[in-house]
């Protein structure tokens, strides 16, 4: 049961395995979503499903282990049982995310109704009809409310809002207080790694030397003392020799995963970015979500306005670039394997397309795995991803760092 709600959760991000899947079926075997008729409460003949309310909440604690991907839960239940992937969820968030501060800012007492009172208030019937409320409300909206029954406020009885009461609702902002909100809003945004972390670098720093080639290049602007001491002796007379510096002729590209199952890697990523930096003179990187499609981007901050088509990132960089993946290559088989997969956007081609183009661009290309081996047999996509590569996919520890240098570096 419930295959379907265990790929669309893995779609939206949540990281569930075949565990929490089968811990959920155990509990509706054990009858926990049934409730005792109202009548009759000691005929378990008579018995009936809970509320909807109540099957959300167990398929929550089964599925759900860490409550940062209570929002992504959301959006996957929404899309399973509501189908409001229709949505511009992207864009609604947006203009959440720029309601004012003061418009949640609660300056009188927080409202309480009586059940009766909660009971006469309108419902919209379906999540995907409150959003579709909420996304007017935001169009028209020019300014703070508080107390009242329709826009965003406080304190009041409108569906959006915080402090205010409603049987169900959009909260932005604000705490929990009768847990009744159909949907909780909070921020989501991609997070830039940080090149300043240098805790814990020096291992990977170290690591990563295995891949540095000396040579010298450029024009001979540097001093070579031993070959004009060596010519001031034989001539007798100073003999000044120069020579061109000498650098580091490796160049590496990153692309890192960000996002989703990548955020609990975050600290990791940041200690190998520095290091990275650190060691490498011509380095560059960018970011992608999940799987390689048809664009990636530098900044997380400005990934939709400032893309760069991946093919334009093969046109500037030369094959000889040493070609690094950061991810933890898990995912849905559809955003690896079919057109429209991406979790994000309708990609006109397969995220594998993309992978073998990159794979046959670059001399060398390896694929970084912050996830734990030994769970790595137990998700289709990073098999895949590592036959796919050749079986150059390493572990993100130091040993494995030192053979995917050793890789790199033949």
């Amino acid at each position: 049961m419930f295959i379907k709600l265990f790929y669309t959760l893995r779609t939206y991000g949540v990281p569930v395995s075949t565990r929490e899947l089968l811990d959920l079926n155990a509990a509706l075997e054990h009858g926990l979503m049934m409730q005792p008729h109202p009548e009759y409460p000691d005929d378990p003949a008579l018995r009936d499903f809970a509320s909807r309310e109540d099957m959300y909440r167990l398929i929550r604690l089964c599925m759900v282990k860490d409550e940062r991907h209570f929002d992504k839960f959301d959006r996957a239940m929404a899309d399973y049982f509501e189908g409001v992937d229709s949505l511009d969820i992207d864009e609604l968030m947006a203009k959440l995310t720029d309601v004012p501060k003061e418009w949640l800012d609660l300056k009188l007492d927080p409202k309480n109704l009586t059940e009766e009172q909660r009971r006469l208030l309108k419902k919209y019937g379906s999540l995907e009809e409150l959003m579709k409320a909420l996304e007017e409300r935001l169009k028209e909206q020019k300014e703070r409310h508080q107390g009242g029954s329709k826009w965003v406020g406080t304190g009041g009885t409108s569906p959006f809002g915080a402090y205010g009461d409603h049987p169900e609702g959009v909260r932005v902002g604000g705490e929990s207080r009768k847990r009744s909100a159909a949907k909780v809003w909070e921020q989501r945004k991609y997070r830039n790694l940080d090149d300043d972390s240098l805790l814990g670098t020096r291992q990977i720093q170290m690591a990563l030397r295995n891949l540095r080639q000396f040579a010298r290049t450029g024009s001979a602007d540097e001093l070579d003392i031993n070959e004009t001491i060596k010519r001031t002796a034989k001539k007798g007379v100073l003999d000044i020799h120069m020579q061109a510096e000498r650098r580091n002729r490796v160049k590496v590209l990153m692309l890192f995963d960000v996002g989703g199952s990548m955020d609990i890697h975050v600290e990791a990523l940041e200690k190998l970015f520095s290091a990275a930096k650190n060691e490498f003179k011509t380095l560059d990187f960018f970011y992608f979500h999940n799987c390689l499609y048809d664009y990636v981007w530098k900044d997380n901050n400005r990934r939709h306005s400032a893309p760069m088509p991946t093919f334009e990132l093969l046109n500037k960089y030369g094959r000889e670039y040493r070609v690094i993946f950061v991810g933890d290559a898990s995912m849905s088989p559809y955003e690896l394997f079919s057109v429209g997969g991406s979790v994000e956007y309708m990609n006109n081609e397969a995220g594998v397309v993309w992978l073998k183009r990159v794979l046959d661009h670059f001399d060398k290309v390896a694929w970084l795995n912050p996830e734990t081996p030994a769970y790595w047999q137990y998700t289709q996509t990073i098999g895949e991803i590592k036959k796919l590569f050749n079986n150059n996919m390493y572990p993100m520890t130091l040993h494995g760092v030192e053979d995917m240098t050793a890789y790199l570096a033949r």
